[in-house]
């Protein structure tokens, strides 16, 4: 039985060491694990209440709560904007935590891992997607993190795949939550 993990990238910018890290999970997935970056988070428009209702949901957001609907885990990317959760991956969270009680994120595993300049890596900004998608209704699997200093020059001529320590982590990262969504599947 296949595993389908949903990776939401928390930065829009082409050559994101974070995306590149989504593209290497992706790559690096164990058999029965699929991972899927999710492409169109730029096309949501910011959470409002009053176009989330029937017949007025925009066809972005429609396109992420299905793609979230269809996934048994998700797998988080984000880099560190001004000490916090970039608004593009917040946003996301926002559309999958409604309707309220019965979001998308739904009890299903979820990890949050990333890559930034600074010297922690973004953990601030993990730290506060943890807390969100928590509260969305995500089960967020504490224990699996992965948190790379140094991106711009760590990643600057050596693709996150390339790099020996950083795929040996994102194989174990992607396995753990593989095990975990795993258990939830077969329950």
């Amino acid at each position: 039985m296949s595993v389908r993990i949903l990776a939401l990238v928390g930065s829009l910018r082409a050559g994101s060491h974070n995306r590149q890290l989504a593209e290497a999970a992706a790559k690096l997935a164990p058999e029965g694990a699929e991972v899927q970056v999710y492409e169109g988070l730029a096309d949501i428009p910011f959470y409002n209440e009053d176009i989330d209702v029937e017949g007025s949901v925009p066809a972005a957001a429609t396109k992420l709560r299905e793609a979230a609907q269809a996934a048994d885990a998700f797998l988080l990317f984000s880099p560190e904007y001004n000490g916090t959760i970039p608004a593009v991956l917040k946003n996301a969270i926002d559309w999958l935590s409604r309707p309220f009680g019965a979001g998308a994120f739904g009890g299903k595993p979820v990890a949050v891992i990333g890559t930034a300049f600074g010297q922690y890596g973004g953990v601030w900004a993990q730290d506060d997607t943890r807390k969100a998608v928590g509260i969305a209704g995500g089960k967020v699997i504490e224990d699996i993190k992965l948190s790379i200093p140094g991106s711009v020059t760590r990643f600057a001529e050596t693709h996150p795949s390339d790099d020996a320590e950083v795929a040996a982590q994102l194989t174990e990262v992607v396995a753990r939550l593989h095990g975990h969504a795993g258990e939830i599947v077969t329950a």
